[in-house]
């Protein structure tokens, strides 16, 4: 298997919405395993098809040492309840924030070998699950967060982009959810 090269933010393929994925075939094979080496190289506990630059709607994960592959995921039930949490990603080196998303969802899809799959996913996993699908829909964590946060965490991914050092934070980020 093969490392590939993990886009970063301002890279436009991370803004696209993936299409869907035909027929899956031996290069989707390939191309999870890839993308679970990545990952895990990287590393991180997910990681969607635009974040390698591939559009498509796939995405692997890695919770709690069981792994997985999803092609074409639907997110079928969300559950009322919600945890707010810190977040990061592999598109966005660095930044980690509180985001809100729902305690359990039911996810339903295709696997590598091209077979059906319905899970219910709860805490890490449903974060995981609804974080990469974001993704597939051109959305990251950052888009999530509330204006002073969202601003922040942009004013940062700004000035890494120039090679300038980060401003200091005279606070930490989760004191703007309080």
């Amino acid at each position: 298997m093969a490392v590939l090269r993990i886009r970063t933010f301002g890279d436009p393929v991370l803004r696209q919405k993936a299409p869907e994925t035909g027929p899956v075939d031996e290069l989707h094979r390939k191309l999870t395993g890839d993308m679970i080496d990545t990952m895990r190289e990287a590393p991180g506990v997910g990681l969607a098809g635009p974040q390698v630059g591939v559009l498509e709607r796939i995405f692997v994960w890695e919770v709690e040492g069981e792994h997985g592959a999803v092609i074409n995921p639907v997110i079928l039930e969300r559950s009322r309840e919600t945890v707010t949490e810190e977040e990061g990603c592999l598109s966005l080196p660095g930044l980690y924030y509180p985001v809100e998303r729902a305690a359990r969802v039911v996810m339903e899809g295709i696997d590598e070998t091209g077979a059906p799959v319905r899970f219910e996913a709860e805490d890490l996993l449903a974060r995981v699950c609804q974080h990469e699908i974001d993704h597939l829909d051109g959305i990251l964590f950052i888009d999530r967060l509330p204006d002073g946060l969202r601003k922040d965490a942009l004013t940062r991914l700004r000035t890494e982009a120039l090679g300038l050092p980060a401003p200091p934070l005279d606070r930490h980020p989760a004191e703007d959810m309080l």
